[in-house]
């Protein structure tokens, strides 16, 4: 099993992810001779997992069913144990565009963190790209290393634990991009610059307050860098549901047109319209946005190095 190398069958040593429903889904290290707990019952590794295809339906004890599905970033981003504040989804994907990373790309990332952005980064330089990854705490990079190497890309990223701000990223003159999420990013931007290839490099700086991105801006125009621009990405969910309005009482050259749109030939269109009419509403499909919800996440820097 591999987060880069998609795989059919479940092994022993693999992590799964076990699906009950879009809102209830959790990571499993698969063991021989090991159980998992579910509300729907017990699933047995030796029987109910291994040698089975991923994506398949497994009856747990209790008669229930869950899916196991094959770990990807975007499922480990859901479902990782949280050491930190993590990215998700929303704001990793337009760190990967606008960083214009691909296959064969040289990042340097700081800090690691619990490795939400770290796994989606190594899915898109793989092959041949790499990953040096910087952590401060030293448990936090030792986790890291042990993550990596349980799912099968230990070979693309380094886990280096130090400073960023103090010691910088361990290479120079190399990186395609460099990102930065740290409590005062302005200390390590002369890093970050020494890290990045000659000309042409890009960087990002995620903060959630905007003194922090105003402190970022600055340094980076001091260090020579280029097309500095800010953004923050905000995600606004809707529930689609169908509601009910009355009609409009416009009087008689109103009720002779209601039927527009309509085909008249069609008697199941007449006799729902006569019935919505009779009753006064008629039904409409609306998108309505959730009372609450995540809001806002950070602010994200970009910068050319010149």
């Amino acid at each position: 099993m591999s987060f880069i190398e998609y795989g059919d069958t479940i092994k022993d040593g693999d992590t799964a992810i076990v699906f009950l429903g879009h809102e209830s889904m959790f990571p499993v290290k698969v063991q021989h001779g090991t159980v998992t707990q579910t509300k729907y019952g017990v699933i047995r590794h030796s029987t109910d997992l291994i040698g089975k295809k991923y994506g398949s339906k497994v009856t747990c004890s209790k008669g229930g069913w869950v899916f196991i599905l094959h770990p990807t970033p975007e499922l480990w981003t859901m479902n990782l144990p949280h050491r930190t504040q993590i990215l998700y989804s929303t704001d990793i994907s337009i760190i990967t565009m606008m960083l214009e990373l691909k296959p064969g790309s040289i990042v340097c990332e700081s800090g690691t963190g619990s490795g939400s952005l770290s796994h989606a980064l190594i899915r898109t330089v793989a092959p041949t790209g790499h990953l040096y990854t910087v952590e401060f705490h030293q448990q936090r990079a030792e986790k890291a290393r042990e993550e990596f190497r349980e799912h099968g890309v230990d070979h693309l990223v380094t886990v280096t634990n130090q400073d960023v701000c103090k010691n910088g990223f361990g290479v120079s003159n190399v990186a395609d991009a460099v990102f930065l999420d740290i409590p005062s990013p302005w200390e390590a931007i002369g890093h970050a610059k020494s890290a990045l290839k000659a000309e042409g490099g890009r960087i990002c700086s995620f903060s959630p307050c905007i003194e922090q991105v105003q402190r970022t801006c600055l340094a980076m125009e001091e260090y020579g860098f280029t097309e500095i621009n800010t953004l923050e990405v905000l995600l606004r969910v809707y529930n689609v549901r169908t509601i009910s309005l009355q009609i409009p009482d416009l009087g008689k050259a109103a009720e002779d047109n209601s039927g527009a749109g309509f085909d008249s030939s069609n008697p199941s269109n007449q006799g729902s319209l006569a019935a919505n009419l009779q009753q006064g509403t008629v039904q409409f499909k609306s998108g309505v946005p959730l009372r609450e919800m995540v809001g806002h996440t950070g602010y994200l820097t970009f910068a050319t190095k010149s």
